[in-house]
């Protein structure tokens, strides 16, 4: 993870899976409240997100992102190596994967897990994450606090994804934390820092917290469930494939919305000037 080398068994380990508690919604809370996590494989069928990732990657080769002469469906890296977040805009071209982070399947699924009506955020985040890159360590309350804290993250895995391509990888415990809920997580990176990232070192997220960082393969259509104060990043792509992912959020329709992820334009959100850095922050909160 950014460069740092981390070992299975010693400063990584196996996240577990909830397949086996999935029809016990009180279960699934429990396990939530927990571990901070819910990973689900084969939640969606195959088939339908290997169709769904066709459709983006259509997009990509389009735009010249994929290598020449290799199948689409591979998701080959082109020679720029370049990267992308897709707009909102470019979002609503897939019908296949709107039609899949919106599903009865999924919105069922918080139905039982929280006992009401749903709605998710219309912000979706897709990504096609390419070679040398990763996510660093944070917590989503940073991004999308004006809501309620009761907001759940839903990553899913369009297509297989190994270890080497830049898997998700979660802080084990931190859900648990409460310096850090107390500063970095009632902070807001649009209005308070410059960057959301509470640290850009494995290593140093493990000193500072005391705590483990857990990773595994995901399979096309396997899911994995966290809330607003789980740390988490993503290993490094070291791969020649596009890591494509996206991550999306649900909520009960009772609660308050963070408005700044809804509407025709979600991923413009406004920021407040003179915001400090992180390690500025970080000093202040003596963490």
């Amino acid at each position: 993870m950014n460069g740092k080398e981390l070992i299975f068994g010693e400063t990584i380990f196996h996240l577990r899976d909830s397949n086996d508690i999935f029809d016990d919604s009180a279960a699934l809370q429990d396990r939530m409240a927990k571990d901070g996590y819910l990973l689900i494989r084969d939640f969606y069928d195959r088939r339908t997100v290997l169709e769904t990732r066709r459709e983006i990657l259509g997009f990509m080769d389009n735009e010249s992102m994929l290598k020449l002469g290799t199948s689409i469906e591979d998701g080959v890296i082109g020679s720029d190596n370049r990267g992308i977040s897709f707009p909102h805009e470019v979002v609503q071209q897939f019908p296949r994967f709107l039609s899949l982070v919106n599903s009865q399947q999924i919105m069922m699924l918080f139905e039982r897990f929280l006992g009401g009506s749903i709605l998710s955020l219309d912000h979706k985040w897709l990504r096609a994450t390419p070679s040398g890159q990763n996510t660093s360590a944070h917590c989503d309350i940073v991004y999308m606090g004006a809501g309620t804290k009761n907001l759940y993250i839903v990553w899913t895995a369009l297509g297989d994804v190994s270890l080497d391509m830049g898997s998700l990888a979660v802080c084990l415990g931190s859900h648990k934390h409460q310096k850090l809920i107390n500063t970095y997580g009632v902070s807001d990176a649009h209005q308070d820092l410059l960057e959301g990232w509470f640290s850009r070192d494995a290593y140093e997220v493990m000193e500072t917290l005391g705590i483990k960082w857990a990773s595994t393969e995901f399979g096309a259509g396997d899911i994995i469930i966290f809330g607003m104060y789980l740390m988490h990043g993503s290993l490094d792509n070291n791969s020649e494939f596009y890591r494509v992912s996206s991550d999306n959020r649900y909520q009960l329709a009772s609660e308050p919305v963070d408005w700044r992820h809804m509407g025709s334009t979600p991923d413009q959100i406004p920021k407040k000037e003179n915001r400090i850095t992180m390690q500025e922050a970080r000093i202040k909160w003596q963490i």
